[in-house]
């Protein structure tokens, strides 16, 4: 009887250690920013270091003009800096190839106005718990932090938040809806 008792002790214990070691989580800070790439020859998601010494060909570089980087070009419609918002697919935090011009532009913007700030809201649609779309909604707007410290933005400059569904734009009944939501929008202070 003793030994039974033991058996269900240790296996319990056993049990225990796999099941906590299975819920480990990695903290956010220690996971780079990927870039998702659907272009027909992509063949991988990429992150900070994963095209070390690989042909960059694909990537685009983005000019400013100088003249057009003034205040008025955040709202001027024919700029790229008048574009504030980075959609995502459903439950990921990767940042679309599509998107890379217009973080480009938004650093460039920052690097040259050195007393300009922006704030990253990260938003998500209204399927899951409201726990779990406010981290989604705070990795989202992680992950385009660091895409824009990987391109020289200090962090002085950017401030993230999530509101998870809190500014969804509508309430939802159908995919299209759903993909407005999922986003992360660009704002500068004092605009």
């Amino acid at each position: 009887m003793n030994k039974t008792i033991l058996n269900k002790k240790l296996l319990g214990g056993l049990l225990l250690a796999l099941v906590l070691t299975a819920c480990k989580s990695t903290p956010i800070a220690n996971k780079p920013a990927g870039v998702e790439d659907k272009s027909p020859n992509a063949s991988a998601t990429t992150g900070a270091g994963a095209n070390d010494g690989a042909d960059t060909s694909g990537v685009k570089e983005v000019t400013i003009d100088s003249n057009a980087t003034g205040s008025g070009a955040l709202n001027d419609p024919n700029n790229i800096l008048s574009k504030r918002n980075v959609y995502f697919d459903y439950d990921s935090d990767a940042i679309k190839a599509e998107y890379r011009p217009l973080i480009e532009a938004h650093a460039k913007y920052l690097l040259s106005h050195d007393s300009a700030k922006m704030v990253l809201q990260g938003n998500t649609d209204e399927r899951g718990t409201r726990e779990y779309n406010l981290s989604l909604g705070q990795r989202r707007s992680v992950a385009v932090k660091q895409a824009l410290n990987q391109l020289g933005v200090q962090d002085k400059q950017i401030e993230t938040v999530s509101y998870g569904e809190e500014k969804a734009t509508q309430s939802c009944a159908d995919e299209t809806c759903y993909q407005a939501n999922r986003r992360v929008d660009i704002t500068y202070e004092r605009e």
